[in-house]
Order: structure tokens, then C-alpha cells, then sequence
């Protein structure tokens, strides 16, 4: 592990090595305390993207040859994870910035990788998303050695107060989906202020205009390129463990502001007989439900990711049975976190009482974030290509999003 860690107050912490998840903890605790006020308000959490910044987290899954940390999937995670519990805004964009980091890992070149992930460390760079292959009104001229890129994408999440931005175009003469890794700056695009959803208000997720803006061929993506090899194909597994574990850090961070309501707050029915409310036995009885689905989803979205570092490790030596045993581990806890953290983000008002709904406290905004990611990717499909596999032992078709 890099020892060129910041705290908190971007001073060195010594030459003691420090621990990843410790900085997650520290940063979400300090994010919880605004995380309600700017769920109302909605816009860029600058200020909470710089403490990123400063913490040396941006760099989380680049090796340490290259300056980064050097941690493996389930460390990267858990960091995930802890800061979504407080505020699942900027642990999508933080989730997304190890996405992107893993794209051009996973599609682009070493001489292009290698130098992106050094420049990344050094300068702590955040990277933004402009891809969405489903968005295909971004479309590419073809020059000798560059490619002019003109159109528009949406659901762009973290483009705002980014320094590089993964982005995709379709190919005028062919059709070819072409990927890239471009500065956010650079003459002719325009990220927009446009993103105004009922939840992960704070992940600037709105579009991005592209306006003849000139993309070298050093720049684009092309070998291995997307789902060339089973390796590559790990690309969407990573952006769905991402997403699971943004789930259920939500999952747990409204089980902590429900189950601290329930304690300090709220009152005893009045048909229970009972003092307070600690006692119901039915709220026991969601309680307890609630415990199932946290510890069960923790379990499998830990087995997941350590699925995810041992294919991740074999590299090109990668077979697509073991990708495929990587993605049927993520689907399940996909599945899971969906369920629970739904249960718990609605169920959590029948624990709590009718005062737990007043608009100050805005704990709706749990469900607001679940249910606005969760919408992305149905999961009526994601089941239907679990039962392909549980049945007729098929593994899904590698996607941009499987």
C-alpha cells in the first residue's frame, strides 16, 4: 500500500500506511452531517469531491508502481460501500471514478493505461462518464490520426467538476461503437446542469454536449477494446458490483437513521400497551427482517468481489466459463441488494411512525436513491438470466451491462 497518503486536512500522515477504509469512514462521517441538506439541494457537492480529492482515494485501484494505492476489488468495495451509507451521490461518482479507471485498464493499450494511471495519481484527477453506448447521438468523423466527435449523451454521472471523461461515439462510416479517454476541458464540450431527478440528486448525471471536438487516435480505446476477451468483458461486472454496493450501503444507512429514530424518537402505539416502542413485537419482527437481508447481501457482495479479484488477476489467461462464474456471483448479489434495500428504505417508515415522515428530516431520500438506481437495469432481466443459468446452466451473453 502507497504510504504518500493525505489526511483528512490534506497533510501527510507520516510514514505509517494507511488504512483505505479508514479514510472511507472518516470522509462519509464527515459527509453525513450536510448529506440530507444537500440531497435538498441538489447541484455539484464540490466541496465533498475535493475532500476526496485530498484523501488520496482517487487513485484507489491503481497499483502502486504507477502511484496509487494498489487495492483489489473487495477493498475498493468496501470503501464504496462506507461512503454510501452516508450519502449515495458521491459514492456513485467515487464508485464511478474506479469504473473508469478499470475501463481504460480493461480496453486501451499499456503505453495508454499506464500513462493515464500515473497522471491520475500524481495530479488526482477525477474521471467522469460520457459514455452510454445506448445514447447513440454522439457520432464520429474519421481524419488521418484523429476523430471528430459531435452529439450529445446522457446519464453522463460525475461530468461535472471532472478532469478526464470516458466517452463513446458511433462511427459514421461503420456504425463502430468508438471509445475514449479525453480532457473534460477540451474546446467544444459542454457539460450540462440539467440532471433533476427525484434521487442521487448530487451525481450530476445530465448530459454532455459534444461540438466537433477533436479526439486523438492515441486516445481512443481500440485493443484489446470493449468485449474482445473475457478479460475486457469484465468492464459491465465491475460497473454492476459498483452499483450493488452502493445498494446496500444505502441499504445500511437507513437502517442506522431508522433504527436510531425507533430509539430516540419514536413513540409506542397505543393499542401495543407497551411504554415504547422497542418492545413491539412487530417491529421486532421488520427489524429482524431487516437484519436477514443486510447480513445475507454483505455475504454475497463480498463473494462476489473476490470472484471479481481472482479473475481480475489471471488477466488474459481469463476463460469465459470463469468470467461467467464471476457474473452469475454479481447478478445474485445484485438481486439481493435490490430486494433489501427496497424493503428496508420503505418498511423503515412502519418502524419509525407518521413524524418520521416530515420534510426536514427528508429520510425518504433512501428510497429516492435506491429506487432511481435500481430503475437502470430491471431486474425482472437480471433474474430471467439467473433462471437461464440455474436451469439450462447458460451464462449470460457478455453486454455493456451483464
Amino acid at each position: 500500500m502507497n504510504s504518500n497518503i493525505f489526511s483528512l486536512d490534506n497533510t501527510f500522515i507520516g510514514n505509517a500506511i494507511a488504512n483505505p477504509l479508514d479514510i472511507a469512514k472518516n470522509l462519509a462521517g464527515q459527509f453525513a452531517l450536510t448529506a440530507a441538506e444537500r440531497d435538498f439541494l441538489g447541484g455539484t457537492p464540490k466541496l465533498e469531491r475535493d475532500e476526496i480529492r485530498n484523501s488520496g482515494l482517487l487513485g484507489l485501484i491503481i497499483p502502486e508502481e504507477y502511484g496509487g494505492l494498489g487495492a483489489d476489488w473487495l477493498l475498493t468495495m468496501l470503501c464504496i460501500r462506507e461512503i454510501a451509507k452516508a450519502d449515495s451521490s458521491i459514492a456513485h461518482v467515487f464508485g464511478f471514478q474506479q469504473l473508469m479507471l478499470a475501463t481504460v485498464r480493461l480496453f486501451s493499450k499499456p503505453e495508454q493505461w499506464e500513462r493515464w494511471f500515473r497522471q491520475t495519481a500524481q495530479f488526482n484527477w477525477f474521471w467522469g462518464n460520457a459514455l452510454n453506448p445506448l445514447d447513440d447521438r454522439c457520432v464520429a468523423k474519421s481524419y488521418p490520426g484523429w476523430y471528430e466527435f459531435s452529439g450529445q449523451k446522457s446519464f453522463c454521472s460525475g461530468a461535472t467538476d471532472s478532469e478526464m471523461l470516458i466517452v463513446s461515439a458511433k462511427a459514421k462510416s461503420d456504425g463502430q461503437l468508438l471509445i475514449a479517454a479525453i480532457p473534460t476541458g477540451r474546446t467544444g464540450i459542454t457539460v450540462c446542469q440539467d440532471w433533476d431527478n427525484i434521487g442521487q440528486r448530487q451525481t450530476d448525471s445530465g448530459s454532455v454536449n459534444f461540438e466537433k471536438v477533436r479526439v486523438e487516435a492515441n486516445e481512443v480505446l481500440l485493443e484489446p477494446g470493449p468485449l474482445s476477451t473475457p478479460f475486457s468483458c469484465l468492464r459491465p461486472l465491475v460497473a454492476q458490483l459498483v452499483l450493488t454496493n452502493i445498494y446496500l450501503g444505502i441499504a445500511e444507512g437507513a437502517f442506522q437513521d431508522a433504527r436510531h429514530y425507533t430509539l430516540h424518537e419514536s413513540r409506542a402505539w397505543h393499542a401495543s400497551n407497551l411504554a415504547s416502542p422497542q418492545h413491539d413485537p412487530y417491529i421486532l419482527n421488520h427489524y429482524g427482517n431487516f437484519l436477514v437481508g443486510i447480513e445475507s447481501t454483505r455475504v454475497l457482495c463480498d463473494v462476489a468481489a473476490a470472484k471479481l479479484d481472482s479473475a481480475w488477476e489471471k488477466q488474459s489467461r481469463l476463460t469465459e466459463a470463469e468470467r461467467g462464474d464471476v457474473a452469475i456471483a454479481v447478478s445474485i448479489a445484485k438481486v439481493q441488494a435490490t430486494k433489501t434495500g427496497l424493503d428496508i428504505t420503505n418498511n423503515m417508515f412502519a418502524v419509525m411512525g407518521s413524524r418520521s415522515t416530515h420534510g426536514g428530516l427528508r429520510l425518504d431520500r433512501h428510497w429516492r436513491n435506491l429506487r432511481t438506481h435500481t430503475l437502470h437495469d430491471p431486474l425482472d432481466y437480471k433474474i430471467k438470466e439467473l433462471g437461464e443459468w440455474a436451469l439450462n446452466k447458460s451464462y449470460p451473453t457478455p453486454t455493456f451491462y451483464s
